[in-house]
């Protein structure tokens, strides 16, 4: 483009996400401890701008580093950026070598099963959806409807390739009506013939189609305002001590560490009760709490700042899901089984 010709919105839309992405990775280098999100975030941007192989040094980048978080999320994410400009054969593998090694968190299976999805690869989209829910929920949660939040997006992906497909309800398509938590059926939203409707001369036709995409949107900016879990602070044992030793203004907000534990399992079953989703605990350190009262011009001793601290250990990445699944063990660090010990 000649420097007095005029930017189309488009290549300015470009232009903001390259800039946006440089800035995640000057700011990622400024901050190590935080540098896994802050690159995702990058290469999410570099994508969206075009610069795909930018964005796959990035994710090469983040495989060779050491301490890496969550690889199966960036591997999934490489592949599917991969596939996108034209390596098909590479993209492949990897998602063959991810499926092969089963990971336990549901966000890469969504991500490989949704690119195998936007490339007509229905019957292995659909294959991948099956096996990742067969891996992470259980006969009993299946049953009961209970499934973690991030495990919906597996049972209602696996529900929209089934209808592609033209396959009959099975018990995955039952559980995901039952997750499903749009105005419109979900037989409706991902019905293949939805689009001919654009095309038809009968009002009816048109405003169902309205009716059926502002569900969509509404189901979309739902989870875009949910993009962290909402997460309760706590402190092990040894961190605890140490916080009421240094803070004893603290003591009032944490009468003693048993109060503690049973206030973090109170807080989020008032919040599952209330129809909250997304739940989750962030573990804190005295260290990482004193330099985030330091970041807010504040003195650690100011019990207001607890919850702003677990917000920001949330939208780092830093949240575990709770409950924790069936037979694991319990988020408070005792060794027990959940079920056997603040699950009791």
């Amino acid at each position: 483009m000649r420097p007095d010709t005029p930017a189309t919105p488009a290549e300015n839309d470009h232009a903001d996400h390259v800039a946006e992405a440089e800035r995640l990775e000057r700011t990622a280098s400024l901050y190590p401890e935080d540098s896994e999100p802050l690159l995702l975030q990058a290469a999410a941007h570099y994508e969206l701008a075009e610069a795909r192989d930018r964005a796959t040094g990035l994710y090469d980048g983040l495989l060779s580093s050491e301490g890496l978080h969550n690889g199966s999320l960036v591997r999934a994410l490489k592949a599917a950026n991969l596939w996108e400009y034209g390596h098909e054969a590479e993209a492949r593998a990897i998602i063959t070598g991810l499926r092969a090694t089963a990971p336990q968190d549901p966000a890469p299976w969504v991500i490989i099963a949704e690119s195998l999805e936007a490339h007509d690869e229905l019957e292995q989209a659909h294959e991948t959806f099956t096996e990742a829910l067969t891996l992470l929920v259980s006969e009993a949660e299946r049953d009961a409807g209970e499934v973690p939040y991030a495990r919906h997006p597996l049972v209602l992906g696996r529900h929209r390739v089934r209808r592609l497909l033209g396959a009959d309800h099975d018990v995955w398509d039952a559980l995901a009506d039952r997750v499903n938590r749009a105005s419109v059926s979900l037989d409706e939203l991902h019905d293949p013939k939805r689009l001919w409707a654009l095309g038809s001369d009968n009002p009816a036709d048109l405003q169902a189609e309205i009716t059926r995409l502002r569900a969509e949107l509404g189901s979309y900016r739902e989870a875009l305002s949910r993009p962290f879990p909402v997460a309760v602070l706590h402190w092990p044992s040894t961190e605890y001590a140490e916080l009421i030793a240094a803070y004893p203004a603290l003591s009032a907000e944490y009468p003693s560490y048993e109060a503690h534990l049973a206030s973090i399992e109170g807080a989020l079953r008032e919040l599952a009760a209330s129809g909250t989703r997304n739940l989750g605990i962030v573990t804190g350190t005295v260290p990482s709490y004193e330099a985030f009262a330091a970041s807010e011009a504040s003195s650690p001793d100011d019990a207001t700042l607890l919850p702003q601290y677990a917000t920001t250990l949330a939208a780092r990445g830093r949240a575990v899901p709770w409950p924790p699944e069936a037979g694991a063990a319990c988020w408070c660090g005792s060794g027990s089984a959940y079920g056997e010990c603040h699950g009791a």
